[in-house]
């Protein structure tokens, strides 16, 4: 079946840690903006830090919080503080521990070759989308490294998110080779950890777009 004229990949940028670079965001277009609250990371925000940014966040822009081996109570106070459309796990959580917080949710998968996403998407068939990532086990993502996209299968069952190592320079590449539902992209537009360049941003953006019209029919 050939692509729709209407389909487009959707863009999340994530590790956001500044107002203004939240903004320049915001006014690109993206469909999603990612809150990290992982202990360790690089782009760490307290929950009070990233509710704070939350509420910057205008309607229809979808705001995902990024958690990783939380416990229930660390879990439920985060969400109860920062309000998230959708949740996204990077730590080993089973399906049962990501669903009981009652909203919708992103699995990342740690990929070295297709039967890890296989596997994925059978134990977490509740998952909204699995976010394909470079293998950093128990890692929050955002290491800057590719993966191979050639394992990628043409069919999972799952809407799949391409993140891991996407830059302005490769992510129409990625775009074109693999047709994912949506990309993530983190470091690929900082100018330092947790500080976007507006620049690179805008490059992201522009790059996506061009790939998803070269596909149309």
């Amino acid at each position: 079946m050939p692509p729709s004229p209407f389909r487009r990949t959707r863009i999340k940028f994530c590790g956001f840690t500044d107002v203004a670079d939240l903004h320049a965001a915001v006014e690109l277009g993206v469909d999603a903006i990612g809150l990290v609250c992982v202990p360790g990371s690089r782009r760490e925000l307290s929950p009070t830090a990233a509710a704070a940014l939350r509420r910057q966040v205008p309607p229809l822009v979808s705001v995902v919080l990024l958690l990783s081996n939380a416990s229930d109570d660390v879990a439920a106070r985060a969400i109860a503080a920062i309000r998230p459309d959708l949740l996204q796990f990077h730590g080993q959580e089973s399906a049962e521990a990501c669903s009981r917080h009652g909203l919708a949710y992103i699995k990342a998968v740690s990929v070295r070759t297709a039967d890890d996403i296989f596997r994925a998407s059978a134990a977490h068939a509740g998952a909204a989308a699995l976010l394909l990532d470079s293998h950093d086990a128990g890692g929050p993502g955002g290491t800057g490294r590719r993966f191979d996209w050639t394992q990628i299968p043409a069919r999972v069952g799952h809407r799949l998110i391409l993140a891991g190592g996407l830059t302005p320079d490769n992510v129409g590449d990625a775009v074109r080779m693999s047709v994912p539902y949506a990309v993530d992209v983190s470091s690929g537009i900082e100018s330092a950890p947790g500080r976007k360049d507006p620049a690179r941003m805008q490059a992201f953006v522009e790059a996506v777009c061009r790939a998803d019209t070269a596909a149309k029919p």
